[in-house]
């Protein structure tokens, strides 16, 4: 009998996985390329000047995102976030986020669309969004000391220009603004300055367990901070209580200040597996569907795209593949270890976005 939340979802969707989950996310990449070379995504010594990134005609073009996107609503599908790579290096993504902002839920509302960021161009680019019809953006910003904050982008970026975007796009009225931070064992330090800067702006910061996504970061268990501590820091200086999640589904466990002046969010995908209510699918950017940020191969929706498959054989695709699902990685990470390593391959996050 799939669980009472799952009946939940099925319910409001129509559309449900082995384990009673509904569809209601879709995450897409636009691009696998990025000008950051953030350590625990893509480390200058795999992704260096002869790394060959895919060509233009290999990516989904914004048509054919559109038209996959508007399948998934009519499947139920509430929320489009767009990521990378860095989605800001596509060429013309303005132009993709008013197409889909075009698009109707099976409610007959606009999709709930929001983008994934480095923020190294939301100056220029904040406005344009905005116009465009994008609600809501992330922003990664894991220190804010600058040398810090150069040596895990690697490639000098300082981090005064993100916290540029970040008021860039407050200007404009893409907030409230989510900051994500992932913590590592060695960058304990970076919460109490990144939860004191925030507090108080209207943001939510919100801080992520280093996950053993992709083969190349390096993970090892020990690295881990989990959620507990970061709460338990942050709560010693500003007290904190929790909240209840916004939608079902939602990743993060949701804390506020106790004095009015915010709130925080914690992801604890290692310590708090959140598999159970996990509503996300998400499409690379060559068109391959993956029902797990940690799965190790996806199912190819280009090439039914580009063969001319009517809408019904593609929406019926979509439909088998959610049917089948029944990915549970987080719950079952313990087992998959060894020496505190993953013992399989997975699929990098720079690929198929977070």
């Amino acid at each position: 009998m799939a669980p009472k939340h799952g009946a939940q979802l099925l319910e409001s969707t129509g559309l449900s996985d082995m384990r009673g989950r509904a569809l209601r996310d879709l995450r897409i990449s636009v691009t696998d390329r990025c000008n950051f070379r953030c350590v625990y995504c893509m480390p200058q010594e795999i992704f260096g000047r002869d790394y060959q990134f895919m060509e233009r005609d290999e990516l989904l073009s914004f048509e054919e995102i559109t038209r996959l996107a508007r399948i998934a609503l009519e499947l139920g599908v509430t929320k489009l976030r767009i990521t990378g790579g860095e989605p800001l290096l596509r060429r013309g993504i303005e132009e993709l986020i008013h197409q889909l902002a075009q698009l109707r839920t099976v409610e007959g509302h606009k999709p709930d669309i929001a983008l994934t960021t480095n923020g190294s161009a939301l100056r220029v680019k904040a406005q344009a969004l905005k116009d465009a019809g994008l609600d809501r953006i992330t922003v990664s910003v894991d220190s804010l000391d600058d040398a810090k904050f150069q040596a895990m982008n690697d490639v000098r970026f300082p981090v005064a220009r993100v916290l540029d975007g970040i008021a860039a796009a407050q200007e404009v009225g893409l907030g409230p603004i989510k900051i994500n931070t992932v913590v590592k064992r060695d960058t304990v330090d970076e919460i109490l300055p990144l939860a004191r800067y925030f507090r108080g702006t209207g943001h939510i910061l919100r801080f992520i367990e280093y996950m053993d996504v992709g083969a190349s970061n390096g993970w090892v268990l020990d690295e881990v901070v989990p959620s507990a501590e970061v709460v338990a820091l942050i709560d010693a200086e500003h007290p904190l209580r929790p909240l209840e999640p916004n939608s079902l589904g939602e990743t993060a466990q949701r804390w506020e200040y106790v004095d009015g002046q915010g709130e925080i969010g914690v992801i604890s995908s290692v310590t708090r597996a959140f598999c159970g209510t996990c509503t996300r699918a998400r499409i690379s950017a060559e068109g391959k569907l993956y029902t797990c940020l940690f799965a190790d191969s996806g199912h190819d929706i280009r090439g039914l795209l580009r063969d001319g498959a009517s809408d019904r054989e593609v929406s019926d695709a979509l439909s088998g593949i959610w049917g089948r699902r029944d990915d549970r990685y987080s719950e079952l990470r313990s087992g998959l270890l060894s020496d505190g390593k993953p013992t399989r391959k997975h699929i990098e996050m720079s690929y198929i976005g977070g």
